[in-house]
């Protein structure tokens, strides 16, 4: 059964993510959709192994709550997928006899740990970002400017301009982002496997949202899409299966203080002198 916490234009919704489109968000209603499914590739979250009996049953899951999301998005809403290397081109193909795809981005981050030795290990994650009208969305490229080296440090000079002049020092990211993943002794750290960084979270909804939008995120995890949402004067909803997790959001969200007589705050950690195998484990690596 779902329940549901609001507070301040925010909502929670604790249950699974293809009843809550189905039968809780209106079509047509939100302008920005980040969804960040499980992967099949085994993951535990908090008990719940992330594999599905077959790829193939996988795939089907996800095309069910994708073509929920597509419903769900305004004539001019936007959509960042995420998938695992080996599931996004089906998706990939899926989304694009249904929207518009603009964008194959890739997160790209070090790992510190062991990596294959029998293929080339995984140093990225794709991301899908796709609009239902590609001549009326929403991008802000004046909020997610980066450095431009070319201009801002090797001060080279474009001679194709009429008065050759110094490459400019801002640029819109192109689509390989260089963003730490998130590591058990990082400020941002929550209880989850698969966390992703405020860094990345903030130019998605910077990039395709503007204040008083709608953001929805159908598997919130930490729900740093809706504590991002918070901060820059969005609107969100966050669904999830998982009770440890909704915690999560409803503290990160200041929607409950306390939640079945349990205070919800964040516990202090100790950074005690530990092996690099203790730390490989503790990143994921």
């Amino acid at each position: 059964m779902t329940q549901v916490f609001e507070k301040d234009n925010h909502k929670i919704y604790w249950g699974d993510a293809l009843q809550v489109l189905s039968a809780e968000v209106p079509d047509t209603s939100i302008d920005l959709i980040f969804a960040d499914p499980p992967y099949n590739i085994g993951k535990d979250f908090n008990g719940k192994k992330d594999k599905w009996a077959s790829d193939e049953e996988y795939r089907e899951w996800c095309y069910c709550w994708l073509d929920l999301c597509v419903k769900k998005l305004k004539p001019t809403g936007s959509l960042y997928l995420m998938a695992s290397t080996q599931n996004m081109p089906h998706l990939d193909i899926f989304l694009s006899k249904k929207l518009h795809i603009l964008s194959r981005v890739v997160w790209f981050y070090d790992s510190s740990g062991v990596q294959a030795k029998r293929y080339f290990g995984s140093l990225y994650e794709p991301i899908l970002f796709c609009v239902k009208d590609k001549n009326q969305y929403t991008f802000n490229a004046d909020d997610i400017l980066v450095e431009a080296k070319t201009g801002a440090k090797r001060k080279l000079i474009d001679y194709r301009k009429p008065v050759p002049s110094v490459y400019n020092t801002k640029k819109v990211p192109g689509n390989v982002w260089e963003i730490p993943r998130v590591r058990y002794r990082m400020d941002e750290y929550e209880d989850h496997p698969t966390q992703k960084p405020i860094a990345l979270l903030e130019r998605i909804v910077l990039a395709s949202s503007n204040p008083g939008d709608l953001i929805l995120d159908p598997f919130s995890g930490t729900f740093t899409t809706s504590t991002i949402a918070k901060k820059w004067g969005r609107q969100s909803v966050g669904i999830e299966i998982d009770e440890e997790y909704v915690k999560i959001g409803l503290r990160r969200l200041e929607i409950l203080t306390y939640y079945k007589g349990e205070e919800l705050r964040r516990e202090p950690r100790t950074y005690e002198k530990i092996s690099l195998t203790q730390q490989r484990l503790l990143d994921g690596s």
